[in-house]
Order: C-alpha cells, then sequence, then structure tokens
C-alpha cells in the first residue's frame, strides 16, 4: 500500500511537471525556465531519493507520448529525456536534511538544505543536457562559437534559473506549508533508509 501510494504519488507529479513544461518559458532560442523542475524537486524533497528517481524517469519518458521530443539521433534522445530527466531526482538526496531541520523548527538549515538539494537536482540534469548539448548540438552553435562554450553558456543559464526559481517556491513552500515536506508516512522513509 505504502509503495503504491508514493508510486502513484510519483506519477502525478511526473504529469504535473510535464504539462508545466507546456508553459513558454523559451527566451531566445535556447534559453528556458524549466517550470516542471519545481513539483519534482517538492517531491524530491518529501519522499526521497528513489522515489524522486523515479517520478523524475517518468517524467522524462512522458515526453514521448506528449509528442516533446526533439530528435537528432537516438543516443542523444536517450541523453536529453531518460537519463537527463532522471538525474533531476538526485535533489531526493537532501530529503531527510530538510524534514528534520522542519522538526525541529530550524529554518535556517530548511533553507539551506532546499536550496542545496534544489541545485543539486538541477545541475545534475543541466549536466546532461550540457554534454548533449556539445556532442550533439554544437554544430548548430550561434556565431560558430565553440559547442562547449555554446553549451555551457546556453544549459548554464537555464539550469541556473530554473535552479534559483524553483529554490525560491520551494523554500516559500517550506515557510507557508510545511507539512507538504512531511508526509504522514515519513516514518516508513527512515526505516526504508537504515
Amino acid at each position: 500500500m505504502y509503495k503504491t501510494r508514493i508510486l502513484v504519488e510519483g506519477t502525478v507529479v511526473a504529469a504535473l511537471a510535464l504539462v508545466l513544461s507546456f508553459i513558454p518559458t523559451t527566451i531566445g532560442s535556447s534559453f528556458t525556465i524549466s517550470l516542471g523542475m519545481i513539483p519534482l524537486t517538492l517531491f524530491a524533497l518529501r519522499r526521497g531519493l528513489k522515489p524522486a528517481l523515479m517520478a523524475a524517469f517518468i517524467w522524462g519518458i512522458l515526453h514521448f507520448p506528449a509528442s516533446q521530443v526533439v530528435y537528432l539521433s537516438v543516443v542523444q534522445v536517450l541523453i536529453e529525456y531518460p537519463i537527463a530527466f532522471t538525474f533531476a531526482g538526485f535533489a531526493g538526496l537532501y530529503a531527510k536534511k530538510v524534514q528534520k531541520a522542519l522538526s525541529e523548527r530550524d529554518m535556517g538549515s530548511v533553507r539551506r538544505n532546499i536550496v542545496f538539494g534544489t541545485f543539486i537536482g538541477t545541475g545534475a540534469r543541466f549536466f546532461w543536457h550540457f554534454i548533449a548539448g556539445v556532442v550533439f548540438w554544437g554544430s548548430y552553435a550561434l556565431w560558430g562559437m565553440n559547442p562547449w562554450i555554446f553549451s555551457l553558456v546556453m544549459n548554464g543559464v537555464s539550469g541556473l534559473a530554473t535552479a534559483v526559481v524553483t529554490a525560491i517556491v520551494a523554500v516559500v513552500v517550506a515557510e507557508k506549508a510545511p507539512q507538504l515536506y512531511l508526509p504522514k508516512d515519513r516514518h516508513l522513509i527512515q526505516k526504508q533508509s537504515h
């Protein structure tokens, strides 16, 4: 029952993340803020690493039936969707720290761990977009720019903007509705980690 509840919750979060990606946030040809990172990060900090990786993987896979895949090659698609999106779940590494700080009412630690978790998850995801940008999108670099620099700038700015927006929302949620990070069955999360 517990695992089913988390699977359903994670799948709903993945679908919400995909829906949020339909909101236009692209500036120019490559700068974007990925709003789907907001619910994914909240879920990761609520449920932990394994459920977060699962939800993030589902988010990546949902791009296929939603016809949201930009295809250059099979390897590029695998890197940019199942792999990159799954890595967003690494925000879940900070779930226990956030929950512990909330239970101790240490809001400074809560904020710090939310920001760390957000930047870890977003950074891990955008690392793979950066690699794909160098390997597969380099020939499309503006003004004949070096592919490494082009990908670093485009994915770096997008990743940083995404992380900042996500962290701000996640911190506000912790301050206004901290119970969203503290599921009633969280004692089971603690047991699973031992």
